[in-house]
């Protein structure tokens, strides 16, 4: 699972740097194609599944909490409905690099106001930041656009808050940068200027600020760039505003080099901060916790367990420290993270004198994850987590802890009793899904991080929890035969073989006898013939290389390279023929067929876009021979011959994921739905007349970035299509 993070957060390639908007309520440009206002938009229920990277109490309003993550936006939390409300879903397909979310920050005397620091990758690639801010927590936004690149999905994401309202002014704001040092906004962040008295050296390879946090009238920030030197310095303050000196008598070392989060005791007047050797969430060995006394200026290290020790079975139980939170309403009682702990699993410590005794609140935990099964990873009890970076105390009851991990929210009244406070909150990189014509569940998804999934119920977390007998990391690929619909075939990075197969329509699983020898290095997708009798498995290494796709015609038991498959091209199955397979080699745009059950592979149309693997094949459900092909801003396709020719559909500019569903009463052909363009906005859009016409079923507050992996309509409801995020889990719309 943690391998399989990087998978999860690939870039995605074609995809255009972020568009200036400014001061538009809701930030979405407005569309100007038809758009279809009966559509309802929701979740299919997971719950959780991704990194959440920041969690807030607002100081002043009980019940308050925004949450924020690494590529699928920030939340608001509803004490009276228990639920997060998703806030940045309105943030459509050329802003997608802002659905990652550096920072966050409220400010104590204007309970309304929120700021959200957002931009996912700051490689020259990206493009640039942006600061959102509201009067209404979160309901509508204005935008600015930075100079800088930010990113809340690279190391060093868990670290925080880099945005912080100035604790004399509300209309000034501080925002620290990874690459460009520190910002400052005099006009409640409507323009940024560098503040150029900041005594740091920014880089381009470093990670900057990693915090800003209020200490009294003060403002101290963390600097992640020091080199563990003694003479290091890694935490900076100013009391005017102005002038920014470095703290005296500073922690150093190794096990202080990073500092990753800090928390001001306003009771006590103390300061703490967790280290670690490197920004996280991974790649940590040591760290510790500090504290200051402010009024002194004295240093006390309070580290609750040091790390490199040796575990019961003589591992080396190494880590670093991550989140902090303090008790607004007692004292001495703080409570932070172990991070990148695995040989003796993460934990939070909590303390009630300062730091000078600890408990380990793992030791004592009962987990409920019942709402959403997944959690225990195949496994008879869920882990207290990994990757727990963001640790947050309600400000108006000790007892109500949350943190983040890597997959979910947990949450305790007790401190003793958790589960995962997470509706509302999906953040899923989805990869396939399929709508079953028959059978219980309406949905089969895969996705990054979490595998397969059987939905029995939309509007649960699927009560198996990840499909089992292997249990994958990442899935990549999921078929299932189109003829014989109780055969499901899936393939990922699993724990035991990377390949398996169902005969219950995806209820339960078994591994394949045996795989290919590469299947263990770049597990690529599969797809299985109409009948269930052929497999074929094609394989593409995380860095683009490409290998020869195998055959099986024994359910997985043996394997054969098919020489004349292009390699790397996604397999296709003709869904009435099971004698026929297709693949579209993306390389040099030609459309490859096979009548032979997949044992041999010629060319027919050619001459089609290439150079881009992102490009989608597709057959029409019950029909032979009748394929579409997306290809980006290159438009759509057709062949009703299986792939001899092809014709451009003339209806759309572009076309990225294709898919189909249950026909319109009166129709002879499927309900089409696609993400692509028909005039100057890339949306959601459906087909009944077979491509003639088009009419857009999202609107502009449910865009959720980039969407061109995967979608399909339900071949038993007319109108309900299910999408494919990435990092906002599987939504679906119906028609009301």
């Amino acid at each position: 699972m943690l391998a399989s993070r990087v998978s999860r957060r690939a870039v995605l390639a074609g995809t255009a740097a972020a568009a200036a908007l400014t001061a538009v309520p809701g930030v979405a440009a407005k569309a100007h194609a038809a758009e279809t206002p009966s559509y309802r938009w929701r979740n299919a229920v997971i719950g959780g599944t991704g990194f959440v990277t920041g969690v807030l109490f607002h100081p002043s309003v009980r019940g308050l909490a925004y949450a924020r993550t690494d590529i699928g936006g920030a939340y608001r939390w509803d004490d009276r409905t228990a639920r997060w409300t998703p806030l940045t879903d309105q943030l459509g397909w050329d802003d997608w690099n802002l659905l990652g979310v550096e920072a966050l920050a409220v400010d104590p005397a204007h309970r309304d106001r929120l700021y959200l620091a957002v931009g996912t990758y700051a490689q020259s690639w990206a493009g640039n930041g942006a600061v959102l801010r509201s009067e209404d927590r979160g309901a509508t936004w204005t935008r600015t656009d930075l100079a800088v690149k930010l990113g809340g999905n690279e190391d060093g994401r868990g670290a925080g808050e880099r945005l912080l309202v100035d604790p004399r002014d509300s209309d000034t704001l501080w925002l620290g940068t990874r690459h460009d040092g520190l910002l400052k906004s005099t006009d409640r962040g409507a323009t940024w200027a560098a503040v150029s008295g900041f005594p740091a050296t920014a880089s381009q390879s470093g990670q900057g600020v990693t915090f800003l946090v209020a200490v009294g009238r003060a403002v101290y920030a963390g600097w992640g760039d020091g080199d563990g030197s003694a003479a290091a310095v890694n935490l900076y303050r100013t009391t005017d505003g102005t002038t920014w000196t470095a703290v005296p008598a500073q922690p150093a070392g190794t096990s202080a080099k990073v500092p990753i989060r800090a928390a001001y005791d306003v009771r006590a007047r103390e300061l703490y901060v967790t280290y670690a050797d490197a920004p996280g969430p991974n790649g940590q060995s040591t760290g510790s916790v500090h504290k200051l006394a402010v009024a002194s200026g004295t240093w006390r290290e309070v580290t609750p367990v040091k790390p490199g020790g040796t575990t019961s079975d003589g591992s080396a139980d190494t880590f670093g420290y991550g989140g902090v939170a303090v008790d607004a309403r007692r004292a001495g009682t703080v409570v932070v993270s172990t991070n990148n702990r695995w040989a003796a699993v993460d934990t939070l410590y909590r303390t009630t004198d300062g730091g000078r005794t600890w408990t380990s609140l793992k030791d004592a935990a009962v987990f409920d994850v019942s709402e959403t099964p997944f959690l225990k990873w195949g496994a008879d009890q869920p882990k207290f987590g990994w990757w727990i970076q963001a640790v947050a105390v309600d400000p108006y009851d000790s007892k109500h802890v949350v943190y983040g991990t890597g997959a979910t929210l947990y949450g305790t009244r007790d401190l003793t009793h958790w589960a995962p406070r997470i509706r509302g909150l999906e953040e899923t990189s989805v990869r396939q899904l399929i709508s079953p014509p028959v059978g219980e569940a309406h949905l089969i998804s895969a996705s990054g991080d979490i595998g397969v999934m059987y939905h029995e119920r939309l509007t649960a977390s699927p009560s198996r929890g990840m499909a089992t007998n292997p249990v994958f990391g990442s899935a990549t690929g999921l078929a299932q035969a189109a003829g014989r619909p109780s055969y499901v075939v899936r393939t990922g990075f699993g724990d035991s073989g990377n390949g398996a197969y169902s005969r219950d329509g995806g209820r339960s699983w078994a591994p394949f006898a045996a795989q290919p020898d590469i299947a263990g290095d770049p597990p690529g997708p599969i797809a299985t013939s109409a009948d269930g009798g052929t497999l074929l498995w094609s394989f593409v290494h995380w860095d683009g290389t490409k290998y020869a796709t195998h055959r099986s015609a024994d359910n997985g038991a043996t394997w054969s390279e098919v020489s004349s498959f292009p390699k790397g091209a996604t397999p296709v199955a003709d869904p009435a023929d099971p004698a026929l397979f297709y693949a579209y080699d993306t390389d040099t745009g030609t459309l490859y067929a096979s009548t032979d059950s997949g044992l041999s592979f010629t060319a027919r149309a050619s001459g089609l876009p290439a150079g881009d693997s992102q490009f989608q094949l597709v057959a029409a459900p019950g029909r032979s021979g009748d394929l579409w092909l997306s290809v980006k801003w290159n438009g759509l396709y057709r062949s009703v011959d299986g792939g001899v020719s092809f014709s451009k559909v003339a209806s759309c500019w572009a076309s990225y994921t294709l898919g189909f569903g249950r026909a319109a009463a009166g129709a002879d052909y499927p309900a089409i739905y696609q993400v692509g363009s028909t005039e100057t906005i890339t949306a959601v859009y459906r087909s009944d007349d077979e491509a003639k016409t088009w009419v857009r079923i999202n609107d502009d507050q449910h865009q959720w970035g980039w969407t061109g992996q995967a979608i399909t309509g339900d071949p038993r409801v007319h109108g309900r299509v299910y999408l494919a995020t990435n990092g906002r889990g599987i939504q679906y719309g119906e028609r009301i």
